[in-house]
């Protein structure tokens, strides 16, 4: 760490340096006394910063960052220790994120991590995370049955977002869907439980077709789509292959025709499609900057007095930013940066999100969330409804 020299910091009664230098003072007996600033906590930023879902990977990053920033700002924990974060890129490759993980616990020493994005990343780290016991915070929505002393969730499950979803959209926009999603495990077993629930509300899903990462062309997709007599697309597509997805389907004159129901989307979508390509896009969330409540105007305020006018302002950003509190006050409660200890003291708290309170529970570490539906309207998301806090089943009992 840099030698500061200029910069006090104030811990308890005593002035002291910031950063990692020293102050000669006077000891006992006359003796020089070397008196250092209290070792930070480090904590670990493991997204994707490329390969595909950069988007998301620092919009996860800007809330965890933002979270911890605010902590320093108001004198650290644990009688004035500041986080350090350290970042790492998974480029979106599960191999990649094993290798990051191991840097982080073994090379840089970090007491927690927060992310990966994808359900087949934070599957491929969930080993190495479980042996070397340190925190695995994520705060992305993925499938259910996560069930480790070691993972952390503020995650819309299945619960959370089909089982409100399904049954307004088939009321609201047609019984029958297509489920289109990208091929990995997050998709499967959402549309799972998007299957089940149509068909439990007088629904069905007519073809379900999963597509690669990097699909340049939906041609064949979208005549499948056209000649299957679905009145709704499901989406659990993600990333830049999402975004190209829409752009063709509006393109092809699909959207007079068939509804788009978006998974997973949010104001980082909306940024790289036109109000013509977005328009009419439904999804389920557990939170929105145009919100109309004093929790969401403040803390969209509070991301943009940091990152600019223009910050997106997404679920992503709030989903990170909540759940580093979270760990930041079980640090205090543990009063220790010891991640079993710090594991012991994180559940059964309250908070005040960016869509009101929520809950993380101690029996599974998951959080009971707010959720609301969700339409782009002309650059922003509109509220459909509001459907409140929703307490999905204990995945450590699913």
């Amino acid at each position: 760490m840099k030698r500061l020299t200029s910069k006090k910091l104030t811990v308890g009664r005593r002035n002291v340096l910031a950063g990692g230098g020293a102050l000669a003072g006077i000891g006992l007996l006359g003796m020089p006394a070397i008196v250092r600033a209290a070792e930070p906590i480090k904590v670990g930023i493991l997204q994707p910063f490329s390969g595909g879902l950069e988007a998301l990977g620092t919009q996860g990053a800007q809330g965890t960052e933002l979270a911890f920033e605010e902590a320093n700002a108001a004198g650290g924990v644990l009688g004035g220790r500041m986080f350090e974060i350290v970042k790492a890129d998974t480029k979106t490759d599960p191999k990649t994120a094993v290798e990051k993980t191991n840097e982080l616990i073994r090379r840089d020493g970090v007491k927690a991590i927060f992310g990966p994005v994808t359900s087949a990343n934070r599957d491929a780290i969930q080993p190495t995370i479980d042996r070397y016991k340190v925190p695995l915070l994520y705060a992305t929505d993925y499938e259910g049955g996560v069930c480790s002393r070691y993972i952390i969730g503020y995650s819309a499950l299945p619960d959370h977002w089909v089982a409100p979803l399904i049954p307004y959209v088939l009321e609201n926009y047609g019984k029958k869907l297509f489920l289109l999603g990208s091929d990995y495990v997050w998709p499967q077993k959402m549309n799972a439980a998007i299957s089940a629930s149509a068909e439990a509300n007088g629904g069905s899903a007519v073809v379900e077709e999963y597509s690669p990462w990097g699909v340049k062309d939906y041609t064949s997709t979208l005549r499948k789509i056209e000649n299957s007599g679905a009145d709704v697309v499901v989406l659990t597509v993600v990333g830049a292959d999402a975004v190209t997805f829409v752009k063709q389907f509006t393109a092809a004159g699909l959207k007079d025709k068939i509804r788009i129901v978006f998974f997973g989307f949010s104001e980082n979508y909306l940024a790289g499609l036109s109000h013509e390509e977005s328009n009419g896009i439904v999804t389920a969330s557990n939170f929105t900057a145009s919100l109309d409540s004093p929790e969401a105007k403040a803390f969209v305020k509070k991301v943009r007095d940091r990152h600019g006018a223009d910050a997106i302002v997404s679920n992503t950003v709030d989903a990170h930013y909540t759940l580093a509190q979270f760990y930041i006050n079980a640090v205090g409660k543990a009063g220790t940066d010891d991640p079993e200890k710090v594991i012991d003291a994180i559940g059964d708290q309250t908070l005040m999100s960016g869509n009101g309170e929520v809950h993380l529970r101690a029996s599974d570490r998951h959080t009971d969330l707010n959720v609301l539906i969700a339409e782009a309207k002309n650059g922003e998301m509109v509220v459909l409804k509001n459907i409140g806090r929703v307490s999905a089943s204990d995945q450590c009992k699913a």
